[in-house]
């Protein structure tokens, strides 16, 4: 791959790096994004936002809220695995969207973006989703980190916005330097909902919590296996660990 553009938005400095297949943007270092022509899974933690949105007990969702866009990437594999399911996202950076527009075909996802300041929108949302994810990280100099700790306020805005039968999910980077936040995080959804589960493989440096009144076990993603074509599509899926924090 070769870098192909830098570009200072309001938020972050991104690099946009492309091969004939793939487009990749980078923060600080790391995938902010992904765009395969042809495949739809990474192995990263995209991967396990788009399983555990899988996890509703109840069956697929109907409607998924990302607090988070960037380029996309997880929203283009359940645009594919659920082709009926409303999908909303709200993120921050209106330049970044519209670069995810311009290299990533977002248009084609069909997703109600809103442009805003992901927190405060919640604080006033009075909407209800089978599935509500919580992927918001800003990036610094070096690394990325989250702009706001669950904290009970943040907590019952989240809840509220989440069906009956539905999952609370977040996406929290791990390894050092994370671990206080990951840690907090665990012990909030714990103590908040009867059943929360880890989703990991052992290649990312991330771990997705899918915590509900009820939450699907791995059994739940066999069923979408045969939706990807590429073999490392399904070795992707494959290798995904989902386990019941106690």
């Amino acid at each position: 791959m070769r870098r192909t553009a830098s570009v200072q938005t309001r938020f972050q400095a991104l690099e946009i790096w492309k091969s004939d297949t793939t487009t990749e943007f980078r923060v600080a270092g790391a995938i902010h994004a992904s765009h395969h022509q042809r495949r739809f899974l990474t192995g990263l933690a995209w991967d396990l936002i788009v399983a555990a949105a899988l996890l509703r007990a109840e069956g697929p969702p109907r409607s998924v809220l990302m607090l988070g866009l960037a380029g996309g990437t997880s929203c283009r594999v359940l645009r594919h695995l659920l082709p009926e399911c409303r999908l909303t996202a709200i993120d921050i950076d209106t330049e970044l969207i519209a670069l995810a527009r311009e290299h990533m075909n977002l248009d084609a996802l069909h997703i109600e973006t809103i442009i805003t300041d992901a927190y405060p929108w919640l604080a006033n949302n009075r909407r209800t989703f089978d599935v509500v994810f919580d992927d918001i990280y800003l990036a610094g100099q070096t690394d990325v980190f989250r702009s706001r700790a669950w904290d009970p306020a943040l907590l019952g805005h989240l809840r509220r916005a989440v069906a009956p039968g539905g999952l609370l999910a977040v996406n929290l980077v791990t390894g050092a330097g994370h671990r206080s936040m990951q840690s907090h995080t665990r012990n909030i959804l714990r103590e908040a909902f009867p059943i929360v589960r880890s989703l990991k493989t052992a290649e990312c440096m991330n771990e997705i919590l899918a915590a509900g009144e009820s939450v699907a076990t791995r059994t739940r993603l066999e069923a979408y296996a045969g939706a990807f074509r590429e073999w490392r599509d399904q070795m992707f899926w494959d290798r995904i660990e989902v386990r019941k924090l106690t």
